[in-house]
């Protein structure tokens, strides 16, 4: 009996224009879709007009059923995995399946896709030759610490952020890395209300203290020597 394969397939992070159309036939052909959230997934392949079954896989419960998935393919089955916008695995869940199924000697098959880290980090005018990959920083336990360490990496930084922290991240910036740090903010990528802003973090720190923030971030600072 031969195994099945796991699909890793990236979504829109914003408008549905950008979906492939080997994602949508994926979509319709694999025996199941593993979903961060099923009611995100459960619209955008409604607008597709795929029917398929869904089981939802995030954060919460990835450890609890990562067993009965990799069984599943074991078995013949074909999975697709897919995230609430952009790749698996990127700020997302998908690498613990990833590498339980390299474990297993199941077949991995990433499509390449949205994220939203790349065009963010190519609009924002900040060389993009070489850059630094943070993520989400963490909300309390070692935030200082990777701070001070960010301060010392000598290309290109990315992060994401949520709106509610946006403010709060970039007058945290300004105090490791000075006000006068080259930086932009990239929100709602391929959306309506699409929009980056390029200027010194002091500059940023004074536009969302008077504007409030809104919509999902990429936050691009320049290296030190910039």
């Amino acid at each position: 009996m031969s195994l099945g394969k796991l699909y890793i397939i990236p979504t829109p992070v914003g408008n549905l224009e950008d979906m492939t159309i080997r994602a949508i036939r994926l979509l319709k052909e694999v025996d199941l879709i593993l979903a961060e959230d099923t009611r995100t997934t459960g619209f955008l392949l409604k607008h597709f007009e795929i029917q398929n079954k869904m089981q939802s896989y995030h954060k919460f419960n990835e450890h609890k059923t990562i067993s009965h998935i990799i069984d599943r393919l074991s078995a013949g089955e074909n999975i697709g995995l897919v995230s609430d916008a952009g790749t698996p695995g990127i700020s997302d869940p998908g690498f613990l399946i990833g590498r339980e199924c390299i474990k297993a000697g199941i077949e991995i098959e990433c499509l390449p896709g949205a994220t939203a880290l790349i065009p963010a980090l190519v609009s924002s005018g900040i060389p993009c030759d070489k850059f630094y990959f943070e993520g989400f920083l963490p909300q309390k336990k070692g935030r200082m610490t990777r701070f001070k360490e960010l301060a010392e990496i000598p290309t290109t930084i990315v992060l994401y952020e949520s709106p509610h922290r946006v403010l709060k991240t970039l007058t945290q910036l300004a105090e490791y890395m000075g006000e006068d740090r080259q930086a932009a903010t990239c929100r709602e990528i391929s959306k309506m209300h699409e929009e980056t802003l390029r200027g010194t973090l002091a500059e940023l720190i004074l536009h969302f203290t008077t504007k409030a923030p809104r919509g999902e971030f990429v936050i691009i600072i320049a290296s030190k020597n910039e």
